[in-house]
């Protein structure tokens, strides 16, 4: 016992009565955008970006012939400050 003509058209009509040709087709839209949108998600999927290439790494400051000691700079007189 399976869906005849006669009652598709029967069971269409007192749908449209229900929701309204406006509902229903707004229904329709909403649905075809989430098939689109997971049609995208699924090729995203697919096709992954490439990885960001890695941050710059800023180098050491160079080493300085000099400390602060007790509040007062000290200077390493026994290192060339600017070696050639």
């Amino acid at each position: 016992m399976g869906l005849s003509l006669p009652h598709l058209i029967i069971l269409a009509l007192v749908v449209l009565v229900l929701f309204g040709r406006g509902r229903i087709s707004e229904m329709m839209g909403d649905f075809g955008k989430g098939i689109k949108s997971f049609k995208q998600g699924i090729a995203e999927e697919a096709n992954p970006q490439p990885p960001a290439p890695p941050a710059q790494q800023i180098p050491p400051p160079p080493a300085v012939n000099q400390a602060t000691l007790n509040g007062e700079t000290v200077i390493d007189a026994s290192k060339p400050s600017n070696p050639l």
